[in-house]
């Protein structure tokens, strides 16, 4: 197994694995504070003219948003470390920048510009060819796999990495990962690696976990995506006062920092160099993102730079991001960029009819040329949050789709559902681990026993909400190969070796509790009320 070279003095917490290789252009990284003022000279004039506004107050924002960058850097001793946190800041910088610039021009999204792509845009999975078996080793000896690994199971009621939660037969996320790519390798005999790309939220936990995959045939690299400062709404400052500071003064900034912090980690250039050519990309919580060599070869054939997975959108999806067309060009559409009055119509199945599933397939040597021509300006989402003192704060984020406009012959790819798994909720989670799907070298594969293409909606009420909960609340997972729709709240229970067909509705009011009782079929079958068995 191969890891990234030795992180950096975990005793002082800037969590930052960056290498610090050159800027663009060879310009070397800052790092003393005289180099820090210097650049932060040029950095400023270059802010004001991307900003194209007078505003003495946005003015004065940036230069003061600049300087105390700079203080922070000055109380770091000369060396590596100053030189990644500059590298950092500057990066934190040009989106601060960006922001002020979009916040004083206002909304500038024009609805009547918004198309729905066609065909030369959104490509139908089912069109493709299968690769021929001669060419399958050698497009995927050019592949290396990243998984967005920055996000922690808290929603689930879990401690650490959520790549770290069982969800399959003792198995976590990560493990079902691994064993994947093991799988792919043996039986194609080639090596391609898997990246992790961590936050500073998940590095250390992730960095032990890895560790039992030492004896396992697979390269396994890790990288950390940067660390920003929250942003005081009120005074337009950076709420930490030092490089440490408190870890709640700090965010990771949406996975569209990808590009960045892996070329600042020096991997972007170690697998160019490497002869890898391709990345496949996605959410470590999408069990259904798999490598797919029909959706490889189309990519290595179409030579196109960049490719999202997309697939149709039901009710459930209307929040997620689409891919439209706007003015001619291909764009990633967010609800938050959706003016007011139209957000009723970026919801509708009949116009938008496709979502995001974030599996992305990127061409590394236009990631390298876009990052040293400093063109990858995504989209900024504005996040507001209250920190744990009650001060409103802003964190400045970007999604890694939205870069799609950056590259050349970009374009969407319908796939079929199976390849959008989110584990995103104990509901997911009954079906990941339910009869629903069988296992196969780490891959979920729908059970032939299913009649019905479409998976159960299932929606599990507040009891259920914790991972410990809900594992509580069943001896075993029910069997619903014949499921349609479950929905449960309330205090419930389930034995062991329960059947569940058509729709079921189960509601314990409060106060009430219900135990289904082993063995119990329920088909279109309503339950409420009280009902308990108890043993004597």
């Amino acid at each position: 197994m191969s890891l990234q070279p030795p992180k950096l003095d975990v005793s002082a917490p800037i969590a930052i694995t960056s290498s610090t290789k050159s800027l663009n252009n060879g310009e070397e990284t800052p790092s003393s504070p005289t180099d820090l003022r210097s650049r932060a000279d040029l950095d400023h004039n270059r802010a004001l003219s991307l900003m194209g506004f007078q505003e003495t107050t946005s003015n004065i924002a940036a230069a003061t948003m600049r300087n105390e960058l700079n203080r922070m850097a000055d109380q770091i001793p000369e060396g590596p470390q100053r030189s990644a946190f500059a590298l950092e800041m500057d990066g934190f910088y040009s989106l601060f920048v960006r922001y002020l610039a979009q916040k004083s021009k206002g909304q500038n999204l024009d609805w009547d510009s918004v198309k729905s792509p066609g065909p030369q845009l959104i490509q139908r999975y089912g069109d493709f060819p299968k690769v021929p078996e001669a060419k399958q080793s050698d497009i995927l000896s050019k592949l290396a796999v990243l998984k967005l690994n920055g996000g922690l199971g808290t929603t689930m009621g879990c401690v650490g990495p959520k790549s770290a939660i069982e969800v399959r037969d003792g198995m976590t996320f990560l493990d079902l990962t691994v064993r994947q790519i093991e799988y792919l390798n043996s039986e194609n005999n080639v090596d391609v690696p898997l990246i992790l790309m961590n936050s500073f939220n998940t590095d250390d936990d992730t960095y032990r976990i890895i560790q039992k995959y030492k004896g396992h045939k697979i390269k396994l690299l890790t990288f950390n995506q940067s660390r920003f400062p929250r942003i005081s709404k009120d005074s337009l400052l950076p709420m930490p006062k030092s490089p440490s500071g408190k870890s709640g003064d700090w965010y990771p900034p949406g996975h569209g920092d990808l590009f960045e912090a892996l070329a600042n980690s020096g991997l972007l250039d170690q697998l160019i160099d490497q002869g890898k050519e391709y990345l496949f990309v996605s959410n470590v919580d999408n069990l259904g993102a798999t490598v797919d060599t029909t959706i490889l070869n189309h990519f290595v054939d179409s030579k196109a730079e960049f490719i999202m997975e997309v697939t149709d959108k039901t009710k459930a999806d209307v929040k997620g991001g689409t891919l439209i067309d706007y003015d001619g060009s291909i764009r990633l559409l967010e609800i938050a960029q959706v003016p007011g009055p139209y957000v009723e119509d970026f919801k509708s199945v009949k116009k938008f009819q496709i979502f995001n599933t974030n599996n992305l397939w990127i061409n590394l040597k236009a990631i390298r040329r876009l990052v040293d021509e400093d063109k990858l300006n995504m989209e900024i989402i504005v996040n507001n949050k209250t920190d744990a003192s009650g001060e409103k704060v802003i964190q400045l984020e970007t999604a890694v789709g939205a870069s799609i406009k950056h590259f050349d012959r970009a374009h969407g790819v319908n796939v079929p559902r199976k390849r959008f798994l989110p584990v995103k909720s104990t509901s997911d989670l009954f079906l990941i681990m339910s009869d629903l799907y069988k296992l196969e070298h780490g891959e979920l594969i729908i059970n032939p026993a299913r009649l019905f293409n479409n998976v159960p909606l299932v929606k599990l009420g507040d009891h259920f909400k914790k991972v410990q909960h809900f594992l509580q609340r069943f001896q075993t997972i029910p069997h619903i190969l014949g499921l349609d729709h479950l929905t449960v709240t309330g205090d419930v229970t389930f034995g062991h070796d329960v059947e569940l067909e058509g729709t079921v509705i189960i509601v314990a009011n409060q106060g009430s509790r219900i135990d289904v009782p082993s063995g119990a079929i329920l088909n279109d079958k309503v339950v409420s009320g009280n009902l308990r068995i108890l043993d004597h």
